[in-house]
């Protein structure tokens, strides 16, 4: 039996398929997003754990290795660690995407005028208190082939120049 034009109107069957072809877009933006925005946290969190560790392994140098104003005489070692989790060369990223060792930058200040800077582990360092900064800007790769030009992940970590 052939439906009439009226009946057509107020027919209801199929409007939860439509619904969901409409909706379905939208939704599987938000899944994606949701995806992409848990890694670029989790991306951010390795970098900044990274920075921290290579601070930390160049604040336990000896003051010669760390010269006020100058490269460190570790500066390679400092960045194989940050990008790596290890000083030797060749080793895996943290990050698949962090190829390139000159996102790290290293670098050495000096504090002669503080009070602390004549007495205790600084009284026979030329040049003062060192402090030792390490800062990374990883370009960020994302997880679906996007544009992320220009987004990059960063991570900053200071740590005093023991000298030990």
């Amino acid at each position: 039996m052939a439906r009439g034009p009226a009946s057509m109107l107020t027919c209801r069957s199929g409007a939860a398929a439509a619904e969901m072809a409409l909706v379905l877009p939208i939704l599987i933006t938000i899944l994606f997003g949701s995806v992409e925005l848990g890694r670029y946290f989790m991306d951010s969190h390795v970098v900044a754990k990274a920075v921290r560790d290579g601070a930390r392994f160049a604040g336990r140098q000896p003051f010669t290795e760390m010269p006020c104003g100058g490269t460190a005489t570790k500066e390679s070692d400092i960045k194989n660690l940050v990008r790596t989790g290890t000083t030797a060369n060749g080793a895996p990223a943290r990050i698949s995407y962090w190829t390139n060792p000159a996102t790290i930058t290293v670098t050495i200040t000096c504090d002669s005028t503080a009070a602390y800077t004549s007495s205790g582990i600084y009284a026979n360092a030329s040049g003062g208190a060192r402090r030792v900064t390490i800062v990374a800007a990883v370009p960020y790769a994302t997880l679906f082939g996007f544009s992320a030009s220009g987004l990059n992940v960063p991570g900053r970590s200071e740590a005093a120049v023991m000298g030990i």
